[in-house]
């Protein structure tokens, strides 16, 4: 087995690990295989070996905006954490995939940029960034993304502009191609640095004020519909503290499913659904997940 080798060779290669170590929810089933490389050298090496191996692969950022289903994930699981460097020249910040889009923020912020105040507070990689296009408060990632680096499942690498992502409410083309994010570069604004990071530190303590952040979360789990604000739709429909399983609709923001205790992914499905199926009967509308759910049905 080709993965085998790799390992061999020191590669970071684990065996039925549970992903609930790693999932902001803390729930999941295991990674039949999981690895982190520190590298793209590394990463090419077990896309390559994924491919002999002829072995499903799942690719991960921060695990911030995920739910894993309780049976796991087969084949080779790949969290690309450790793939974090980020680099500030000029009016640009670089980002690799792993590094946290709250870092990247900071880093700009420390350099007197202006452009990536929104991300001060979010909890996604910058892969998983630029992936769905994240966003809070009035910004988006398409807003100061310049362009993005990524490499096939067949190991070439390629650039993309901006407008070549086809950014649109959380969504890129990388949710369509398969394609894997390995960098990003953002171009920024210079600005006065006290100004740019008290408004980080505000977003922060807004944030902090308003959302469950002293329970497991995904996030925002639903995107907003046109003309609606989740929240408040389901504090209409009495779904504020529904609670299946350790899963529960926040009791400080209706928008987010917070794990209260021993929650499994299962709850949070079972409570998603739930949730659609009364606002679909009492509004007429169709909820669409934010979150990313994959993993074995």
């Amino acid at each position: 087995m080709k993965l085998y080798d790799l390992k061999a060779q020191g590669l970071d290669l684990q065996e039925n690990i549970p992903l609930s170590c790693y999932t902001f929810t803390q729930t999941g089933g295991p990674a039949e295989y999981l690895a982190f490389p520190k590298t793209l050298a590394e990463l090419k090496e077990l896309l390559a070996a994924a491919r002999e191996d002829q072995l499903p692969i799942t690719v991960i950022g921060n695990a911030s905006n995920l739910i894993i289903r309780d049976k796991g994930i087969k084949g080779l699981v790949i969290i690309l954490t450790e793939m974090k460097e980020i680099k500030v020249e000029a009016d640009k910040v670089h980002a690799q995939a792993g590094a946290r889009i709250i870092d990247a923020s900071f880093a700009a912020g420390e350099a007197g940029l202006s452009g990536l105040e929104f991300a001060a507070g979010i909890p996604g990689s910058v892969g998983g960034a630029v992936f769905m296009n994240a966003g809070a408060y009035g910004g988006e990632t398409k807003d100061c993304l310049e362009s993005a680096t990524v490499v096939t499942r067949d190991g070439e690498v390629k650039t993309y502009t901006n407008a070549e992502l086809h950014f649109s409410y959380r969504h890129s083309l990388l949710q369509e191609n398969d394609e894997i994010v390995i960098a990003a570069t953002f171009a920024l604004k210079a600005g006065d640095k006290a100004t740019i990071l008290d408004q980080m530190n505000y977003l922060n303590a807004l944030r902090s004020y308003k959302q469950p952040l002293e329970y497991p979360s995904c996030g925002s789990v639903f995107r907003r519909p046109t003309g609606h604000f989740v929240g408040p739709m389901l504090i209409k429909a009495g779904l504020q503290g529904k609670q299946i399983g350790g899963a529960q609709v926040s009791t400080k923001h209706a928008g987010f499913i917070v794990n209260k205790g021993g929650a499994t992914a299962t709850d949070y499905l079972n409570l998603i659904h739930y949730i659609q199926k009364t606002i679909k009967e009492k509004d007429g509308i169709a909820l669409q997940t934010e979150v990313r759910i994959i993993g074995e049905k």
